[in-house]
């Protein structure tokens, strides 16, 4: 008797679905369960045995990607504001694709209370790195801390739905984009990388 072709266990095939999800989502925010149940060689019925509907699907992924940022965030510790912004900024784009299907799915307004909560503790850190930045006169002081930290992370989030993350440059832009929103110059941001030649090179690379 032929014996069976062991079947991929539970943890294979749910980590199927999202890498699948996470691809699909990123080509096309609003596809439906079936192209993603396909994407992931899986019949629809398999994907519903793992997530009860599309929402729960979703959710998954967008807690995923935020613990994925939220650890990120964690790992950044310079004491400059500036250069810890860029190294967040290069970071992140570290994880271009997950963060543009985070960004995709955080303009979907069903899902906002959960991103929100989510990604609590990358906006505190982003709110404590603003803070210090003002403080220590590295950042623009024209605005309110926590609207320049709001200001950051809506700019952050356009950058990266909006750019290809395989272009040449894309990280080099990104890192610049928000170093601009926080106050630096063009001239100022030039002579933080330079200097700090690791942020956006290592981001070019993984990107």
């Amino acid at each position: 008797m032929t014996s069976r072709a062991p079947r991929r266990d539970s943890v294979e095939n749910r980590a199927g679905i999202l890498d699948a999800a996470r691809s699909t989502l990123a080509n096309d925010p609003r596809a439906s369960i079936d192209v993603i149940a396909r994407s992931a060689g899986l019949s629809r019925r398999t994907l519903y045995g793992h997530f009860d509907d599309r929402d729960a699907l979703i959710r998954e992924l967008i807690s995923s990607g935020a613990q994925r940022f939220n650890a990120i965030a964690e790992s950044v510790t310079d004491a400059d504001a500036r250069i810890a912004l860029a190294r967040l900024a290069a970071r992140l784009w570290e994880q271009a694709a997950h963060v543009q299907v985070a960004a995709a799915l955080a303009l979907d307004e069903a899902h906002v209370e959960h991103t929100a909560d989510a990604l609590a503790p990358l906006r505190r850190a982003v709110a404590a790195l603003v803070r210090r930045g003002q403080d220590d006169g590295s950042f623009r002081t024209d605005l309110a801390a926590p609207t320049l930290a709001r200001l950051i992370e809506e700019v952050a989030r356009t950058v990266v739905a909006r750019t290809d993350a395989s272009s040449s440059g894309a990280a080099n832009l990104a890192v610049r984009t928000l170093l601009s929103v926080a106050g630096l110059s063009w001239r100022e941001a030039d002579d933080l990388l330079r200097a700090h030649p690791d942020i956006v090179e290592t981001a070019e690379v993984d990107a």
